[in-house]
């Protein structure tokens, strides 16, 4: 450790980020995780306003453009304003400007969909005596006021459950269960990782099995963006980088990118890894499959084209862009054609929290 840190040459670095509670819980962790390698290393967070913290009155799917939550700190790391940045995974484009990459990828947090109901849904539940045999999601109220701001939650949700009245929900994740306690809604649908990085996993309902919510492409992943050409700082943040989850990640990321993807069209992925050992000796050989599931849906849940793949990590980007290649055939890209027909253009990630 002490001969990378000689070759260094910064002993400075500045993080860019969002400044909501998570983004800023976020860079603060990456700037502990580089403190505990680097004690004398000093690093200054900076807080940037990006588009889409900027446009709160308005549908993510209605905004247009890439990057929303990335683009200004993108823009400061080439003005080389900061030396990183620090991104919700499922926030980030699938295709970077120049000199510009995504370098590290931590390691994952849950990467489910979670419910937290009101306190109203809570007690009227507990005096009808219901008793939870299945997802809480088969035992709402009939027409259900669900907040979410992803249309790849609504998709799904719509799909099992069409009577559910899916309205809007924007904002920090104060904001969010501010409305849902003054009434607003009856349940919300969030980010489990989110939720669990803040600290406020007691407020939890249900962590949604993938079954019913499959989740956004690198969802529950946070992601460290720096200049292609500053040898001296993917140095330093090498180290973050937890192979595993880039590898099902980076799975996910080529699913989307063969889609032309984004937030108009509820479209999700989920990649593992599975590790086994074969033969029970000592020095057994140990193998790894990844396994992905992934999906494309109509905005009003009424079509869902499901597909799943395994096969060699190695191959992690292939796998991914044969998934997309495999329900693009089964009926993915009459979907798309008819989102894209209405001139909407497509916005990577899933930007919804």
């Amino acid at each position: 450790m002490e001969s990378m840190e000689k070759s260094l040459k910064k002993n400075k670095i500045s993080i860019g980020t969002r400044g909501s509670k998570l983004a800023l819980w976020q860079a603060e962790w990456i700037q502990a995780e580089l403190k505990k390698l680097y004690p004398d290393l000093e690093i200054e967070l900076v807080k940037i306003k990006t588009t889409g913290d900027k446009i709160l009155d308005v549908p993510l799917a209605q905004v247009g453009g890439k990057g929303l939550f990335v683009k200004e700190i993108e823009e400061a790391l080439l003005r080389y304003e900061v030396d990183i940045a620090v991104h919700s995974m499922k926030d980030v484009p699938t295709e970077f400007p120049d000199n510009l990459h995504l370098a590290v990828i931590c390691k994952r947090e849950d990467p489910r969909d979670a419910v937290i109901a009101s306190e109203k849904l809570k007690v009227k539940s507990e005096k009808a005596g219901r008793v939870i045999t299945q997802s809480m999601i088969y035992n709402l109220p009939q027409v259900a006021k669900i907040g979410t701001s992803s249309l790849r939650r609504s998709c799904q949700l719509l799909h099992i459950r069409p009577d559910l009245k899916i309205e809007q929900l924007r904002g920090n994740l104060d904001t969010r269960m501010r409305k849902l306690d003054e009434g607003q809604f009856d349940a919300i649908i969030l980010a489990a990782a989110g939720v669990k990085r803040l600290g406020l996993q007691h407020r939890l309902t249900e962590i949604l099995p993938f079954e019913i919510s499959l989740p956004a492409i690198g969802q529950g992943a946070v992601g460290i963006e720096c200049r292609v050409d500053d040898t001296s700082v993917n140095k330093l943040i090498a180290p973050l980088n937890h192979p595993d989850t880039f590898i099902c990640v980076t799975a996910e990321r080529a699913f989307l990118k063969k889609l032309e993807g984004g937030c108009q069209v509820p479209i999700a992925a989920h990649a593992r890894l599975e590790h086994r050992a074969q033969g029970r000796e000592q020095g057994s050989v140990h193998s790894s499959l990844l396994i992905m599931d992934g999906l494309v849906g109509a905005v009003n849940g009424d079509r869902i084209v499901n597909g799943h793949i395994e096969g060699d990590p190695e191959n992690s980007e292939m796998l991914g862009i044969k998934l997309a290649e495999d329900i693009l055939k089964r009926g993915a890209r009459e979907i798309l054609n008819e989102v894209y027909s209405r001139n909407i253009p497509p916005v990577n990630g899933d930007i919804s929290s």
